[in-house]
Formats: C-alpha cells, sequence, structure tokens
C-alpha cells in the first residue's frame, strides 16, 4: 500500500494528471506524421516514422495524386491494490497526407510496416510514346 504522506507520490500524481490534461486538451494534435519522399526512376518512395503502432492501426490511401496516411491507436492500463482500481484510456491519432509530384499507379501501389517506420512504394504512371495528350479545338 503506497505511503500517503511520500512528497514523491503527489508529484507522480500531479504529472499523470498533467499529461492526461495535455492529451485531453487538443495538443496532442499538434504532433505530426514525419515523412521523407523520395523519387525514383520509376516510383515514389514515402517512408514515414509511426512509433508505437501496430500494422492493423494505420490506414492508407491514395487518390489523385494525394497519399493519405492515418494511424489511431487506444490503450487501456489498469493498476489494483487494496486500497484502489484505476484504469485509464489514452488515445492517439495522426494525419498527413502528401502531395504527389507526378500521377500514380493506384492499384500497383504497396506498403510495408517494421519497428516503427512505414514504407509506401507508388509506382509512376506510364506514358506511352504515342500519348501526346488531348488535343482541344478552339471554336
Amino acid at each position: 500500500m503506497p505511503d500517503r504522506n511520500n512528497p514523491f507520490d503527489e508529484i507522480e500524481r500531479l504529472f499523470d494528471q498533467l499529461s492526461r490534461n495535455f492529451e485531453s486538451s487538443g495538443m496532442s494534435r499538434l504532433r505530426d506524421v514525419s515523412i521523407d519522399l523520395e523519387e525514383r526512376d520509376d516510383e515514389f518512395v514515402v517512408t514515414a516514422d509511426l512509433p508505437g503502432y501496430e500494422t492493423e492501426d494505420i490506414d492508407l490511401s491514395v487518390r489523385d495524386r494525394q497519399l493519405t496516411i492515418r494511424a489511431e491507436h487506444s490503450d487501456t492500463a489498469e493498476e489494483r491494490d487494496d486500497a484502489y482500481l484505476r484504469r485509464e484510456r489514452t488515445r492517439r491519432s495522426v494525419s498527413r497526407t502528401v502531395h504527389l509530384p507526378e500521377s500514380v499507379e493506384e492499384e500497383a501501389s504497396d506498403a510495408s510496416y517494421r519497428h516503427g517506420v512505414l514504407t509506401v512504394r507508388l509506382p509512376k504512371q506510364r506514358r506511352s510514346d504515342d500519348d501526346e495528350g488531348h488535343r482541344i479545338d478552339i471554336e
């Protein structure tokens, strides 16, 4: 059983409360997904740091030259002793949209997630030699 007269217990409790208030105040939304965007001959490679998430926490979509990365994770912590029961729930989420310089083959894109790092490969859309675009007549 914790000593209720121990000042360090009170300090720890105050830090826990401050941390919870920071998270619930919306300040946690200031966190952003750090990314690297690399252009190669035939593809773009996006690398994003997402530590602390599981693969199933991450959602990816690509549309109209935009890659959107979303991650959301919830935790429940429970602590018991003879004097009290404490349950805490935390939820964290991040989102980032990356604008790609060229169109990509959306269906051929793939991703992997290892050790907190997400890697997304987006093949560039191939243009045929005879693809000269669309001519617009002037009236």
